[in-house]
């Protein structure tokens, strides 16, 4: 099993290079899939030779593998010097090989599109462009795209297994993506990972299995959650999904319902919700300042600094400074004490003169660089801080706690770690009525049907999404609420 760096910078390398190796029980799960009436595999990223691997225990005669990656230290590796193995050093986007493939296995590298390099986010436009019609959503990932190349390269009747993070169901770019997928190919199953057998140990991120064929697309399709790591998932692909195991919860789902609940989520059997938190309440991301280490102090730096009080607004800053389901004076209190930022630098930009001490640390910040930075630049002034109401509820953006919604007794201001929740109706009973229905356990259950999935059970919400959250009608009864009328935020 791949040993994952703890230093930081060793860390940093391996995001760079997206490589973390399938474990044996799931390469050898996919690669049966594929490996069955076929004569060459095909993995376009062949990284430490799990697939080969895999290929080479099954002991199939007369059959080939071919792969590519770019990575010199990877291709040095003994294992590709077996005589049935031909490995080239290739950029599987930029340069793919010539021709189609019967079968096609891949763990693809799972690089974030922000750390994309300008030709590559060119190449992948114009492929998503000449495979789909339409351009994808600029965040989705190098995974993605090399999904999309693989498919395009797919042989009719061919097979294709493919490892891939979560988000490729639950991105911004998801529901493009699995229209042109789910019109053109046959998705035969969809295999997800509890978190006690997960394939990434140590990786914040969910792990899906597509095993798809390039044939017309079918009515349903099975979807799988591996509850633990066995050899039940072999069995079970090598029986032509007819063997069952202990290990392995199996479910028969409709097209049409998978694509709009989602592959990642568990099949929803349920009718449409009557009510949902947008009929509520307003959500909002909480203020991003573009650089905390500059407008956030705590106490001891304000004192230093010199800048009047009334510059300063009480603010909370990291999901994990609030461990309670309610947010009270005390608890901002005792953040100060530990020498947390609770102080926020919140000057609204207008034309008045500023105290000395204020305009000595701007210049500061000036020659930090500070107005050249992304987010600060679109500012004017570049020291303008964002504007929030207090929201009387919180909501951790992305938690790994079962209560995600904080009632805000001290009436702080939240960063990005957290969304702001206005509730329509600005009454104290109804706020603690609505905190309580939101954190019923019928709701939170209901959170990862509109967020994005993680490792160890992480869920990220964005704020579009939260509003869509269903909230149960016996919740809403039992707390006796009503859909009010929108509320301003700011």
């Amino acid at each position: 099993m791949q040993q994952l760096p703890t230093r930081w910078e060793e860390r940093e390398r391996l995001r760079n290079k997206g490589q973390f190796w399938t474990p044996d029980w799931v390469a050898h799960a996919m690669v049966s899939y594929v490996a069955t009436d076929t004569e060459l595999v095909f993995d376009p990223a062949t990284g430490g030779g799990a697939f080969f691997e895999a290929l080479l225990s099954l002991g199939i005669p007369d059959i080939q593998f071919f792969g590519t990656d770019i990575d010199d230290e990877v291709l040095k590796d003994s294992i590709y010097s077996h005589p049935i193995a031909r490995v080239e050093k290739r950029d599987f986007i930029l340069d793919p090989p010539a021709g189609k493939f019967p079968s096609i296995v891949a763990n693809p590298p799972y690089i974030r599109h922000h750390r994309l390099s300008p030709q590559m986010k060119a190449r992948a436009k114009h492929l998503t462009d000449e495979a789909i019609g339409v351009p994808l959503d600029g965040r989705a990932g190098l995974h993605v795209y090399f999904l999309v190349q693989a498919l395009s390269l797919l042989e009719v009747n061919g097979k294709l297994a493919f490892i891939m993070p979560a988000d490729t169901c639950e991105g911004h770019f998801a529901k493009t993506l699995w229209d042109w997928i789910f019109s053109n190919y046959k998705v035969r199953c969809a295999i997800t990972f509890d978190e006690k057998a997960t394939p990434f140990p140590g990786v914040d991120t969910n792990a899906i299995v597509f095993l798809i064929e390039n044939s017309l697309p079918a009515e349903n399709l099975l979807w799988v959650k591996v509850l633990e790591s066995s050899n039940d998932l072999s069995a079970f692909i090598t029986s032509g999904f007819q063997e069952v195991g202990t290990s392995l919860e199996v479910h028969a789902r409709s097209l049409q319902e998978a694509k709009v609940t989602g592959l990642s989520r568990r099949p929803n059997v349920n009718k449409p919700p009557k009510y949902r938190l947008g009929d509520f309440a307003s959500v909002m991301r909480g203020i991003a300042t573009g650089a905390n280490e500059f407008f956030l102090m705590n106490s001891e730096q304000v004192a230093q600094s010199g800048i009047p009080d009334y510059n300063f607004k009480r603010v909370v800053g990291r999901t994990r400074d609030v461990s309670e389901d309610e947010l009270t004076s005390n608890h901002i209190e005792e953040l100060d004490l530990k020498q947390r930022p609770t102080y926020l630098l919140s000057l609204d930009g207008s034309p008045v003169e500023l105290h000395p001490n204020v305009t000595a640390y701007l210049a500061e910040g000036e020659a930090m660089g500070l107005p050249q930075r992304a987010l600060i630049q679109q500012r004017n002034p570049w020291y303008k801080m964002e504007q929030r109401k207090s929201p009387p509820i919180l909501f951790t953006y992305l938690g790994r706690r079962n209560s995600r919604f904080i009632k805000n007794s001290a009436a702080i201001l939240p960063l990005t770690g957290f969304l702001c929740v206005y509730p329509h109706l600005e009454d104290e009973d109804y706020i603690h009525r609505l905190w309580g229905a939101l954190n019923h356990p019928d709701t939170i259950a209901h959170l990862a049907s509109v967020g994005k999935s993680y490792g160890s059970g992480a869920i990220k919400v964005e704020p579009s999404k939260l509003k869509s959250l269903p909230i149960p009608d016996h919740v809403v009864n039992g707390f006796d609420l009503e859909p009010q009328q929108t509320q301003s935020c700011l």
